[in-house]
């Protein structure tokens, strides 16, 4: 039935109850109208609405829930449908309706994953030049600086070890900065072993304690897969220490029935009712591109060296499909 004659149809049963009411009840109306008369027929008339009211709110349902959900979906949270119930107009507007979030998030994705794809390239390439040539010339640096201080007398020896330090610790944050670009462990050595480097160093550089549990029997993934586990935790750990305000994080890579999950929790203060930042809309971002579910909540945890709980905390949780294996 078409929108225009379920509407139509309700009306007509509204109209026809007050027809056959008016034909058959033993009510008269008066000329001039009589107190009692027109309090019936008033109190008729708001029947008669409220009636269609509700009919009218039972009958065009379905376009209330389209209406929400395209004020509330957000197609970096996949798989937000409207059921179909029935035929006609509005089981219509509502399979196209899915029809078309299905074909969005399908674009998105695949929009996602260029950009994503181009940034990692662009990574790659920054920290390559990085380590090749500012890397290389500090340390040329270095080593000039050496030679001479070996050579000078004081107090020239001494500034020219402070220009040292100074020169090796730019060098080391240079360093620093190719391994958050492009972790080369990862290539090199897999995913435990990167995540293992990243959270030894988050450790060291924010003073927050840090535990780990990660199964020694995990499933082979590609590269691209461990890419997107490692840039989770990552981010997972860097929201941690700057807006947490957490004293503990625990990182678990396990193995489980629907995949390979990773969990980054914290004991901090929580996420709440806080509008997601680019940090979480990127998380989600890169779990499009392998496939991934992501979970992103602030439970009621325990701090990981402690029995009780100091804070509600914020758990991020990514499940990777476990047909998701290298060939």
């Amino acid at each position: 039935m078409s929108l225009y004659w379920r509407i139509f149809g309700l009306n007509a049963v509204v109209l026809g109850s007050a027809t056959a009411l008016l034909l058959w009840a033993p009510v008269t109306v008066s000329v001039p109208v009589l107190l009692t008369e027109a309090v019936i027929l008033v109190g008729g008339l708001v029947v008669m609405l409220v009636a269609n009211a509700v009919l009218l709110r039972v009958g065009l349902a379905p376009l209330d829930r389209v209406t929400r959900l395209m004020t509330t979906v957000d197609l970096l949270r996949p798989g937000q449908r409207l059921p179909v119930r029935g035929g006609g107009e509005v089981a219509g507007l509502v399979s196209a309706f899915n029809a078309m979030l299905e074909r969005l998030e399908g674009e998105r994705a695949a929009s996602s994953a260029r950009a994503i794809l181009a940034q990692e390239g662009e990574r790659r390439r920054i920290a390559q030049e990085l380590h090749d040539e500012v890397g290389q010339s500090m340390t040329a640096v270095l080593l000039a600086l050496k030679r001479a201080s070996d050579e000078a007398s004081e107090p020239l020896r001494e500034e020219l070890v402070q220009a040292q330090e100074i020169t090796r610790g730019s060098l080391d944050e240079v360093r620093r900065l190719v391994r958050r670009l492009r972790p080369g462990v990862l290539d090199d050595l897999g995913l435990v072993s990167a995540v293992t480097a990243l959270t030894t160093e988050f450790a060291t550089h924010t003073g927050l304690r840090v535990v780990r549990r990660f199964d020694p029997d995990l499933p082979a993934l590609d590269q691209e897969t461990e890419l997107v586990l490692y840039r989770v935790a990552q981010e997972g750990l860097t929201n941690a220490a700057r807006h947490a305000e957490a004293r503990g994080v625990e990182v678990v890579l396990r193995s489980a029935e629907e995949g390979v999950v990773l969990e980054v929790a914290d004991d901090g203060r929580g996420i709440g009712a806080a509008r997601e930042g680019a940090g979480l809309r990127g998380m989600r971002e890169r779990a499009l591109l392998i496939g991934a579910a992501l979970d992103i909540r602030s439970p009621d945890i325990r701090s990981p060296d402690e029995d009780s709980a100091t804070g509600t905390g914020t758990r991020v949780r990514l499940t990777v499909p476990a047909v998701r294996k290298q060939p």
